[in-house]
């Protein structure tokens, strides 16, 4: 049992906001570090014509602490900053990261779950689109500073992609992956 719980802030950021939980847990005062942030949308997108999984590659700073390279394999995903509905959310970053629009009724939620539990605890919901050149508007690749590469995986390759421990992925990729496997969308 969890009693006397106390949030204490580190510093301040906009993105992320260290804080410090203080708690009893059968009896023992116990302290946690972590951070709060934004919750998140992630889209898997299925290339119809080009049997291919669409994802983005981009440069990860607390990743190139612990490879030195920094670029990790995701999918196609944004925070939920602002009062939309979480579809909206993901046809906006859909468009802005991969250059596709999508019909909103043609996004699909899959399921949501957590991320990150050892220090966040935020949420991410996952959606599933079928796309097509059709829907191409331009080459995506992020807004603002964003440096963002659209990047398409055979479906024949998904498998050999998942097991290349040469690639850093991310647990909502693999997750999304996994999904269109077996569900084959």
């Amino acid at each position: 049992m969890i009693t006397n719980v106390t949030i204490e802030p580190c510093v301040e950021s906009d993105f992320v906001k260290p804080k410090r939980m203080r708690y009893s847990q059968t009896g023992v005062s116990k302290a946690w570090d972590m951070v709060e942030v934004h919750d998140s949308v992630a889209i898997l997108l299925y290339h119809e014509e080009h049997e291919s999984l669409i994802v983005v590659r981009q440069f990860r700073p607390p990743v190139y602490l612990k490879n030195n390279d920094g670029y990790t394999y995701e999918l196609c995903a944004g925070i939920v900053d602002k009062e939309k509905p979480l579809v909206e959310i993901a046809h906006e970053e859909i468009l802005e990261e991969c250059g596709y629009l999508v019909p909103l009724n043609q996004i699909e939620r899959v399921t949501s779950f957590y991320t990150a539990v050892g220090f966040a605890g935020s949420v991410q919901t996952l959606y599933a689109a079928r796309i097509n050149e059709s829907m191409r508007v331009n080459d995506g690749g992020g807004i603002g500073v964003e440096s963002i590469e659209v990047v398409e995986i055979g479906v024949r390759e998904v498998k050999a992609f998942v097991m290349d421990e040469t690639k850093a992925k991310t647990p909502g990729l693999m997750f999304g992956f996994g999904w269109f496997l077996e569900s084959q969308l």
